[in-house]
This record gives structure tokens, C-alpha cells and sequence, in this order.
């Protein structure tokens, strides 16, 4: 079973570069974060003619997520309660089917902005209350993932210049205690549980040759419970699909993909 988490920076913008992945890489699910579209334009037909069902909470020209299966799929929930302010964020659904079957979430969690911005007390208020709904059905012994753009860099490894941005939006400790609640909740960030020491990016900006010149950071995850970790195989940032392909211009985001047995 593949598994895949993947900001794709608005779905219009994306739709051929997104079904070019779907093709070649054949993710058995994915989790999108960033579609900026309204549920009732969702292209599902474009995405079942690639054997994908597709359950979405989307938001016109902002946020937006949405889960695509190749395995049975059944919604659970849709929006973090007590956030709805914040737009179309979460989503959640059942995939697979009996002992296979795994919990999945995908999430866009807020950017915050500077820490001088009204936004980032928000963001640590939405990251509290991540903590407090993901407390209610996480068990380390039920296969269960979180994954999406969670806009907070774990550790210094996670960007290309701790010394130059320790402080700065994403690299505060604040955020960076959220996150790590989140995660004592029951879940572990499956990239590191394969690549504890690499330094590895998930997000460039798309300015200055960022990509180019590997100043990135590792943003986005795919977290699991510990009946995840027992089936994981292999963790991938897809770092070939941040470049452009056939004159399509890619995300500033690469897409996550762990492999579970």
C-alpha cells in the first residue's frame, strides 16, 4: 500500500502536472492539501478515469483538502471543530478495507504569517485544538495517519539554514512544542523513522533558485501510530515532481510517499 501526502498549490494550476504523478507513481492514496477550489468543481471525473474516488472540503480560491483512493473509502469527518474560521483544513476518512484498512487525515494546517501577525497566535490556538481532536481516536495500536502541510520545521535538520531563521515563522519554539503534542498524542513522523539523520526538504520557495540551490524545508508529513510504523517499508520525498515536466509548471511543494506492507 502506498501512501502519499502532497500540497499542490491550487488544483486548476495543477490538474495535467497532478494526473501525470497519478499515472506514474500509482499512489494507492493520497492526501492534497492547498486545492483553492469549491467542492462542487472538483474534477472527480478527471480523477476516476485514473481509478480514484475522491471525498473533498474545499474553499473557494483558498485551502481545500481532499483524500483520492484506489481502495474502498468512506468519509468520516470533514473541518477541525472549534476552527472553522480558518477555512477548509481537514478531512478524514476510513481506506482500505478490515486488518488493511487505515484511518487517514490530511490537513493544511495554518502558516501563521510572521510572528508579529494576529495569525500566529491563531495557528498555536489551531494547532491546540489539533491536539485535543487527534487525543479522541488516535491509538498506537490502530493504523491511523495524519498527514498534510503542517507550516512548522521540527528541528534544526528539517531547514537549510537553522542559524539564519531560528525565531522566524515555522522555527519558533512555540510551534514547535504544538507539533511535538500533536505527535505525544500517538503518532510518529514516518520520514524519520527511515531517514533519522538526513537532511531532506519538502517545500522551496519559488524564488532565487531555492530548489536549485537546496534551500528548502521538510513542512510536510505523513505521521503514524505505531501499527503504521510496523508495516512501513520506505519513505520518499519526490523531489523529481518539484521540477517542471512536459512544460508543466510543478508545486513549490514536493509530494511525501511511504510504502506500508
Amino acid at each position: 500500500m502506498q501512501l502519499a501526502t502532497w500540497n499542490i498549490n491550487g488544483l486548476r494550476a495543477r490538474l495535467d502536472y497532478i494526473k501525470l504523478w497519478l499515472a506514474e507513481r500509482e499512489p494507492d492514496v493520497v492526501g492534497f492539501q492547498e486545492l483553492k477550489m469549491e467542492d462542487d468543481k472538483f474534477p472527480h471525473d478527471e480523477f476516476e478515469a485514473l481509478g480514484y474516488t475522491c471525498v473533498t472540503h474545499g474553499q473557494k480560491s483558498w485551502n481545500g483538502v481532499a483524500i483520492l483512493s484506489r481502495l474502498p473509502i468512506e468519509h468520516i469527518e470533514s473541518g477541525l471543530p472549534g476552527q472553522e474560521e480558518f477555512g477548509a483544513r481537514l478531512i478524514r476518512a476510513r481506506v482500505g478495507e478490515g486488518d488493511a484498512s487505515v484511518d487517514f487525515t490530511t490537513l493544511y494546517c495554518p502558516n501563521g504569517k510572521s510572528v508579529e501577525h494576529d495569525d500566529f497566535p491563531r495557528k498555536l490556538a489551531w494547532f491546540d485544538a489539533l491536539r485535543d481532536w487527534a487525543k479522541g481516536f488516535v491509538d498506537p495500536a490502530h493504523p491511523a495517519i495524519l498527514c498534510g502541510d503542517f507550516n512548522i520545521v521540527p528541528t534544526a535538520l528539517d531547514t537549510w539554514d537553522e542559524e539564519a531563521h531560528a525565531g522566524s515563522i515555522f522555527h519558533t519554539v512555540e510551534e514547535r512544542a504544538r507539533l511535538a503534542a500533536v505527535v505525544d498524542t500517538g503518532l510518529r513522523d514516518l520520514f524519520r523513522e527511515r531517514e533519522p539523520d538526513t537532511r531532506a526538504f519538502s517545500w522551496w520557495d519559488y524564488r532565487g533558485g531555492a530548489f536549485h540551490r537546496k534551500h528548502g524545508l521538510r513542512i510536510d508529513f505523513l505521521l503514524g501510530t505505531d501499527a503504521v510504523v510496523s508495516r512501513l517499508r520506505e519513505v520518499e520525498i519526490d523531489r523529481d515532481f518539484r521540477k517542471k515536466k512536459d512544460g508543466l509548471t510543478a508545486s513549490d511543494h514536493a509530494p511525501v510517499i511511504a510504502t506500508l506492507d
